[in-house]
């Protein structure tokens, strides 16, 4: 019975322990689903690890970047007058777009509407132009009203401070002036000068007959008292030629700078050291300058000048008019082209003469380039990209060689740059001894003034030299006045 029993037992005890075993085997089909989430864990995982996977595809889209940006500066414009200088810069800029991908347009505006359609332009806060060539006397407003960038730390940073000469930094860079603050890349150097008619100074005839008249020899006038006994000498309606063609123009400022270099030479001043210009506007010296240029004007000036600025004095002297002809030398090298000017291998340069008292000075001309405030910011930095390039020595060579007046001083103190043009011997001379108009914000108040009064007399003959300076004089003080410049 044990046995017996002691078997069913087993029996028993056996079906129980495949019983036992079989549930533990039933749900190994089962398994993966129950495992399922442990399954998908490394498919989170290697989801969560995607950005990793997919990096290549995160650098490329990196890559891509400047490509989309490229287009919003693959492009740059920059205003200036309309003139030579803006033709060589052209020029000189044209490789600028192989090199770096971008195109950069010079814009040009003629110099009578030049100033009037750029701050139209500023006072709706456009950026129609990324970059703009100004003139000297526009720094004050530039600045202070917010249309240029700071240029600071930009031309400090790049070590272009220092590559050019300290006065043009000052008149085409700095306001306020002595302050080390800058908003302009000085661009084109300039100042009034004088070409002439070397056949016409040379000739044996000409030479001794002027000696006879005058008791010294015909040569490049050294004083205003020379130039006005060469002036009178050369006067000769009857053979079509006249003694001078000077600036006349209403428009902007030429008849102001005309009259800037008798009044700076005859020791003149448009301000005393606090601003003051009572007495000093309306000095004797400067009444007597003034009444030069108008005993000038009416004497010996080509006729139907009367509204003339560069290209009527360099047009009247092309066309065998005047023996002598005021410009900015900026505007000679078309003079010292032979396929322009027939008397090209007969044409002088010479710098201004000096005044009764020994005073010699001249006005400035050139402009800085300055960056546009209300740019979007890649479009400055493109800007400044491209400043940077462009005041390299050897691409300002480059201008210099076209005919520019780079203000870079390994340029100016190179023999390349002395010989390279017959009028730039001179122009290295005059830039010694320049002098400037106003700067400040009311530049142009003051400018319309002079402009207007000083045409008015000179050219229509209206009142007198010192009712002339008396008026600028008053006028001037008030605008000062109202401006804060003078308590």
């Amino acid at each position: 019975m044990k046995i017996k029993y002691l078997l069913m037992l087993t029996v028993v005890f056996v079906l129980i322990l495949s019983a036992c075993a079989q549930p533990t085997q039933a749900p190994a089909p089962e398994e993966p689903a129950a495992e399922e989430p442990a399954a998908e864990e490394p498919m989170e995982e290697a989801e969560a690890e995607e950005p990793m996977e997919e990096e290549p595809v995160e650098e490329e889209a990196e890559a891509e970047e400047p490509m989309e940006e490229a287009p919003a500066v693959s492009e740059l414009n920059i205003l200036w007058a309309q003139w030579d200088p803006a033709d060589q810069l052209q020029q000189t800029i044209d490789q600028y777009e192989e090199i770096a991908g971008v195109k950069v347009n010079v814009i040009q505006e003629p110099w009578g509407s030049f100033g009037d359609r750029f701050f139209t332009e500023m006072a709706a806060g456009g950026d129609a132009w990324d970059m703009v060539i100004g003139d000297s006397q526009w720094l004050g407003q530039g600045a202070t009203q917010g249309h240029y960038v700071e240029l600071t730390d930009f031309l400090t940073e790049t070590g272009i401070k220092d590559s050019v000469t300290p006065a043009t930094l000052t008149y085409y860079g700095e306001y306020p002036t002595g302050s080390g603050q800058y908003w302009g890349y000085p661009t084109e150097g300039d100042a009034d000068g004088w070409a002439y008619r070397k056949d016409l100074f040379e000739d044996p005839d000409n030479m001794a007959a002027f000696e006879a008249e005058y008791g010294y020899p015909l040569a490049v006038p050294e004083t205003y008292e020379q130039l006005w006994d060469i002036a009178n000498f050369f006067t000769r309606p009857d053979e079509g030629l006249y003694g001078v063609a000077i600036y006349t123009q209403k428009d902007y400022d030429a008849i102001t700078m005309g009259v800037e270099n008798t009044m700076f030479s005859w020791g003149g001043e448009w301000a005393d050291e606090n601003n003051n210009v009572l007495g000093v506007v309306n000095s004797q010296e400067n009444i007597d300058s003034v009444q030069f240029y108008r005993d000038l004007y009416e004497c010996c000036q080509v006729p139907g000048l009367s509204n003339a600025f560069f290209t009527e004095t360099n047009d009247a002297l092309l066309g065998g008019q005047a023996a002598m002809a005021m410009n900015y030398f900026a505007f000679f090298p078309a003079l010292a082209s032979p396929d322009i000017n027939p008397y090209a291998d007969g044409t002088g340069y010479f710098p201004n003469p000096a005044g009764p008292g020994g005073a010699q000075h001249a006005a400035l001309g050139g402009q800085g380039m300055s960056v546009i405030s209300y740019i979007p910011d890649e479009r400055k930095q493109a800007a400044l990209d491209f400043i940077e390039w462009y005041a390299q020595d050897d691409v300002q060579a480059e201008f210099a060689a076209l005919g520019g007046y780079s203000c870079n001083k390994a340029v100016l103190e190179s023999n390349e740059f002395l010989e390279a043009a017959p009028f730039n011997p001179a122009f290295a001379e005059t830039m010694t001894f320049v002098k400037d108009f106003w700067n400040i914000p009311e530049y142009g108040e003051l400018l319309e003034v002079t402009q207007r009064l000083l045409s008015q007399f000179i050219v229509e003959g209206v009142g007198t030299a010192e009712e002339t300076m008396n008026q600028i004089a008053e006028e001037h003080d008030a605008i000062l006045r109202a401006a804060g410049y003078i308590q």
